[in-house]
């Protein structure tokens, strides 16, 4: 009788282990959750950038004011009746010497 006692007992560790440590046990399941939250920051990091891209579209597509800025911005776009200033930092400028020969004079 102690025998069948040590061979159940003996299944039962054997379960035991395959269940704790094989294959879909705890170990595997502690690193799917880890994956799992990782995954979750990312997608969440994706959604901010789809729902700004989205917003963006929609202001392509409804009005003019973003299709001007864009333009303003990416390819210098003046509208009609506005002045165009250029700000240039000091020091990027050569200093003109002789004035008379750019000026005409009257």
């Amino acid at each position: 009788m102690k025998w069948v006692t040590w061979v159940l007992l003996l299944a039962l560790a054997s379960l035991q282990y395959d269940l704790w440590m094989g294959h879909g046990g705890w170990q595997d399941m502690w690193k799917l959750e880890k994956s799992v939250v990782a995954q979750n920051s990312s997608n969440e990091a994706l959604i901010q950038r789809n729902r700004a891209l989205t917003a963006e579209v929609k202001d392509l597509a409804d009005g003019k004011d973003a299709i001007n800025e864009m333009a303003r911005d990416k390819l210098g776009y003046i509208q009609g009746g506005e002045v165009f200033y250029r700000f240039v930092p000091s020091g990027t400028l050569t200093t003109i010497t002789d004035t008379s020969a750019t000026i005409p004079t009257r």
